[in-house]
């Protein structure tokens, strides 16, 4: 890319769209434009290629997602697999009608069978069944996966996608039911400290296996990307660190100085048993991540700390 490119942005609000606009800026794009919600809807087509045409965009990262966790997809699947879906198509589509350059579409870990091998290198996509408790979302990921793939078949379209493993960061959502695992766990924390609870209960064993990636270091790597691996295909984007939800709930505790009792609710799901992506075609192209996860997580939570009133609703 060009420093004076048209680069688009969708989601650049989210905790996504806003590291990956922020990494743009300070590596000194010029011409970088941020789409959010309210500037149109996305899951309209006639919408979204109207404003494509007016944008004319060289290039396009799609951060624009619904999102949620365990709780959230399955409460709404039907909500989490038709908004996805209409999104990243008619973002692809309209991206194809007016000739975008090319195009990086953020997809998810989630992609991945339930029971795949582990470390999951990107040939196990669509090997077996997916975790019923985030299915709807996966599917709309993979969905978006074959579209770029087969714009470029039948178009020559250089639209790739890229796979993180579970993200935390600035902006992430700190909403008790709507979070994902660590914000939900800060946010559980530090109520706790705040009103001097004996316990904090989280969901399952604690025993899964997880990886995490600070979103800033997604960021980078997207733009690596973006500017060094041509389609057709995707690649994972992941720290190769793993830890245990009980060990990363027992961390983040103590950034959040709880030193009480924490209560492992056995009866709630604990989702896929172990989720670690194989980078390796990733790190061979020369990226990788540079924040180890206790800095991210401090890097978080100091974060939270002075942006907490946006939670209290």
């Amino acid at each position: 890319m060009e420093k004076n490119s048209k680069i688009i942005v969708t989601g650049h609000q989210g905790m996504v769209g806003s590291a990956v606009l922020k990494a743009l800026k300070q590596n000194e794009f010029k011409n970088v434009i941020g789409i959010s919600r309210s500037d149109v809807d996305l899951t309209n087509q006639a919408d979204t290629l109207s404003l494509l045409k007016k944008t004319k965009p060289d290039y396009m990262i799609i951060g624009s997602a619904k999102v949620g966790g365990i709780m959230a997809n399955s409460t709404y699947p039907a909500q989490f697999l038709y908004d996805n879906i209409m999104i990243q198509a008619n973002l692809i589509h309209s991206a194809y009608q007016v000739g975008i350059k090319k195009l990086l579409s953020l997809g998810s870990s989630c992609i991945y069978p339930k029971f795949a091998n582990q470390p999951m290198k990107e040939e196990e996509l669509l090997t077996g069944l997916l975790e019923p408790t985030n299915e709807p979302y996966a599917l709309s990921k993979i969905i978006g996966i074959k579209l770029c793939d087969y714009y470029y078949k039948e178009f020559g379209c250089q639209y790739i996608s890229a796979m993180p493993c579970n993200l935390y960061g600035y902006g992430d959502n700190f909403h008790l039911d709507k979070s994902h695992v660590i914000p939900a766990l800060m946010r559980k924390f530090h109520d706790a400290v705040e009103m001097d609870l004996p316990s904090v209960t989280c969901w399952g064993s604690g025993s899964p296996l997880r990886e995490f990636l600070f979103v800033d270091d997604l960021a980078d790597a997207l733009l690596f990307i973006i500017e060094n691996f041509k389609g057709p295909g995707f690649l994972n984007v992941g720290s190769g660190d793993e830890v245990t939800i009980k060990d990363l709930a027992q961390t983040i505790a103590g950034i959040a100085g709880f030193k009480r009792k924490i209560i492992w609710d056995i009866d709630k799901p604990d989702g896929t048993p172990r989720k670690v992506l194989d980078s390796t075609k990733l790190n061979s192209l020369g990226w990788t991540h540079s924040n180890s996860l206790d800095t991210g997580l401090r890097k978080t939570y100091d974060w939270f700390l002075k942006n907490q009133d946006l939670y209290r609703k």
